[in-house]
């Protein structure tokens, strides 16, 4: 398994080993020049392009492996730009101060947008990512306190209890049981980690009418639906942004165009057709209640639940000790 000396020379580099674990029976895993194998059961997982693979294939997220590897680099903040980490503040509520020297764990790390921020904030940071996305991750963080695997959520490899904070945005509502993936990571966090996730939302209705065409579009190759995206998307953000300049009734109509046509608003042509491909693309894709999310977190004992700015971003604490009951703070 090819390293480089960058990643070698990391802290957290040394650090793994001793909290991976085997993703089928949980034995602790032994290092290898070509991977990782099972002290107990001898299954190997092999390292392939400088990255550890826990899983043979992308399964329902080749779609993320493919968006990711052609923006790769859209949604990093560069040149001043601060708009990535205004937006994991607004769905987190984390402070600097908070992830400064944790180990974090960061689920569905896709091309290692908010990873970024995190190791800027001086995080070490393990993101795993079913899809291959999490190499273009690796490669826009080298010599960051970062290390990537291409890793099952519902079948993670790592003990129990093994980091301070958890972070998934925009990623569990993507899986075939979203409500299955979240209560799978309170165990992971350490007594007193903190887990925050963003979820969309289900209060907002304009989603119908691009739930009912997701279901031909998800069925398209991605490259076919990408491409048709490049076509249809911009006259229908013109014609949206137009309409909206129109006195009277053109804000209406505007909208009208917006809910049964959606595709980004975003100002900038890249990230506004890589949000409207993100959308139109995955197979699953939930939306949920504050009420419905609240009792996740109940249920799996987490405390101090608290939502941050935006909807729908929830965040809750693990007890220190087991029996504490749940609490809320609004």
């Amino acid at each position: 398994m090819q390293v480089t000396r960058e990643q070698i020379l990391l802290p957290l580099a040394t650090e793994l080993p001793e909290i991976l674990r085997c993703t089928a029976c949980k034995a602790e895993l032994r290092e290898e020049s070509d991977g990782y194998r099972c002290t107990a059961c001898a299954r190997l997982f092999p390292g392939v392009r400088g990255l550890v693979r826990f899983v043979e294939a992308q399964s329902y997220t080749e779609s993320f492996g493919y968006q990711w590897g052609h923006y790769s680099e859209t949604q990093l903040d560069r040149n001043g730009r601060d708009l990535s980490e205004n937006d994991f503040i607004a769905k987190t509520n984390f402070t600097r101060e908070e992830l400064n020297g944790k180990l974090v764990l960061d689920v569905g790390c896709g091309m290692g947008r908010f990873a970024e921020i995190a190791t800027r904030w001086g995080a070490r940071v393990v993101g795993i990512d079913l899809s291959t996305a999490v190499e273009v991750a690796a490669s826009n963080l080298t010599a960051r306190e970062f290390v990537g695997y291409q890793a099952d959520l519902f079948h993670l490899p790592f003990a129990p209890e093994s980091f301070d904070v958890i972070y998934s945005i925009g990623v569990l509502h993507h899986t075939p049981d979203c409500e299955k993936a979240f209560k799978i990571l309170p165990q992971y966090l350490k007594p007193g980690g903190k887990l925050a996730i963003w979820l969309y939302s289900a209060y907002n209705k304009w989603y119908r009418f691009s739930d009912q065409y997701r279901k031909i579009t998800h069925r398209m190759s991605i490259r076919r639906l990408h491409g048709f995206l490049r076509v249809v998307a911009p006259p229908l953000y013109y014609l949206d942004k137009g309409l909206r300049t129109v006195p009277g009734i053109g804000r209406p109509l505007a909208s009208f165009v917006h809910n049964v046509f959606p595709v980004s608003r975003h100002p900038e042509p890249q990230t506004r057709m890589l949000d409207t491909l993100d959308w139109y693309s995955p197979k699953y894709q939930s939306k949920h209640t504050y009420e419905e999310v609240f009792r996740w977190f109940e249920s799996c004992g987490l405390q101090d639940l608290t939502v941050a700015h935006v909807p729908l971003a929830i965040r809750g604490r693990k007890p220190f000790c087991e029996g504490a009951g749940p609490s809320r703070m609004w």
